[in-house]
């Protein structure tokens, strides 16, 4: 499973992007089967991401099924090591 913003860009752990508004980070991409970090993510909700907003809500789980039409997650840069 390959998850993408609505822009189309593929996410990926360390990315920057604004939640809600806010700038925030990608913490956990949970796609991988073989990702032990994520395993339970993916076997309790089929999948998402985990963002962190340390300026207003700390760490956010949006499912995989909900990120086509979640507004509220803007990409902005991928991490250097991206």
């Amino acid at each position: 499973m390959v998850l993408k913003y609505r822009s189309g860009e593929k996410i990926r752990k360390g990315d920057r992007v604004l939640f809600h508004g806010n700038p925030a980070e990608i913490a956990l991409v949970a796609s991988d089967p073989d990702g032990a970090e994520a395993s339970w993510y993916l076997q309790e909700f089929g999948g998402g991401v985990v963002v962190l907003d340390p300026a207003v809500s700390g760490r956010n789980f949006i499912r995989a099924a909900s990120i086509p039409e979640y507004e509220d997650l803007v990409f902005v840069s991928r991490a250097e090591n991206g």
